[in-house]
């Protein structure tokens, strides 16, 4: 088998079953964001305790890259420090842009690699971690 034929069926996999799919309690931190340009929105909640990812949990519609991408963060983020979490949004950003990294625990994220050879959809695989982003900044600043 191929590394793009597995890469697709760990993909396939976190779309058809998405891990931490669904919502947490009230007194969770939410954050909505959406991709204008082909419609992907995502609904992020994180349970945070002590400045650390206790609980992730999303919603949301869109293609098989979003989706996918959105499992595979919140399982990555579950109990990370908020320095942890964020320094795995820049790894995957370096990703995105083609450099070479390695995610040690959390190697499905790799399977998102050749995203970076399709532009268009940059955007989509890089919405649940700008939510994961833009929730930890919003934290930070109480």
């Amino acid at each position: 088998m191929q590394l793009d034929d597995l890469y697709r069926r760990v993909i396939m996999d976190h779309y058809k079953n998405p891990r931490n799919r669904g919502t947490l309690a009230d007194e969770a931190v939410t954050i909505n964001l959406n991709n204008p340009t082909c419609g992907d929105r995502i609904s992020l909640q994180l349970q945070v305790v002590d400045g650390k990812v206790v609980d992730a949990k999303f919603t949301g519609e869109g293609c098989s890259i979003s989706m996918s991408s959105a499992s595979m963060m919140t399982e990555a983020v579950k109990g990370q420090s908020f320095e942890s979490a964020i320094q795995m949004a820049e790894k995957f950003s370096a990703l995105m842009k083609g450099e070479p990294v390695e995610f040690e625990e959390n190697e499905d994220i790799e399977a998102l690699s050749g995203v970076n050879k399709f532009p268009a959809r940059i955007k989509c695989a890089t919405l649940a971690w700008n939510a994961l982003r833009k929730g930890i900044e919003n934290q930070n600043k109480e």
